[in-house]
């Protein structure tokens, strides 16, 4: 081998090495630099989610109620909260709340949070931005003209959300809320399956948000003994609006919010 050609043989080894030690040095400087606290997003797929749970060391939990289709319940709902002096969170539909404006003004004089959960329960993720946002603003105005409130929390029909629904969310000042605990009280398997499914469930704990309708066949007979058996187990209930954090927060990989 003639010196031009070990000369050309390390001229290249050099290059090899300084890309080789130049995507090293990126990669860890992007190890370092990416803050391990991501607000509003899954720091491992950057997928946006919503709000499941809350990571609190207070013993509060907070029950939320779906109304989309029925009414005949909600004034027994409202009396069995207020016998047990506890304020729930209502996510309500634009349909629901032009056809019954007495109960929305109800629930909201009762001092319960006003929830968003769209105007034609659709599935969102297969709407545009501006359809997410037509969705969203549609009963927020309805609500605002009503009670003149407004609304900041938004739970998605059917629990269907992807980045679209909750970027479009955020943008129109509303947090994306879930739930962890499902009552399942929408399968219709009776008043003791509520109870039971509640109180006994596995991610029952310290931030939960229990998923409950006010038009299912049997969540008002349920209703009285579920609430007894939270506080038996040393659970506050408070509306969704005193559980999560505001400002500045992150979220984990399964949906539960950390405050920074």
């Amino acid at each position: 081998m003639n010196i031009e050609e070990e000369k050309a043989k390390l001229a290249k080894f050099i290059k090899t090495g300084i890309v080789v030690l130049s995507t090293f040095l990126l990669i860890a400087a992007g190890i370092y630099l990416v803050p391990k606290e991501i607000t509003v997003s899954n720091s491992s797929s950057g997928k946006e989610l919503p709000i499941y749970c809350v990571n609190r060391t207070d013993k509060k939990v907070s029950l939320t109620f779906d109304a989309a289709w029925g009414n005949d319940d909600t004034a027994t709902i409202l009396d069995i909260l207020k016998k047990h002096d506890i304020k729930a969170t209502f996510f309500m539909t634009g349909g629901w709340i032009e056809k019954y404006p007495e109960d929305v003004k109800a629930i909201a004089d009762a001092g319960h949070d006003l929830g968003n959960h769209s105007e034609k329960h659709k599935h969102m993720s297969q709407l545009s931005k501006e359809e997410c946002i037509e969705e969203l603003m549609k009963p927020h105005e309805k609500v605002k003209k009503l009670t003149g409130k407004e609304m900041n929390l938004f739970r998605p029909p059917y629990g269907d959300y992807n980045n679209t629904v909750i970027r479009a969310a955020r943008e129109s000042g509303y947090d994306t809320i879930q739930w962890d605990v499902d009552s399942l009280d929408w399968k219709d398997y009776g008043v003791d399956s509520i109870i039971n499914t509640v109180i006994n469930h596995k991610h029952l704990s310290n931030g939960s948000i229990i998923l409950c309708h006010n038009g299912a066949k049997y969540t008002k007979d349920a209703l009285d003994t579920m609430i007894t058996g939270l506080k038996e187990k040393g659970y506050e209930i408070v509306p969704v609006s005193e559980l999560v954090y505001t400002g500045s927060y992150y979220m984990d990989n399964e949906g539960r919010q950390f405050k920074k």
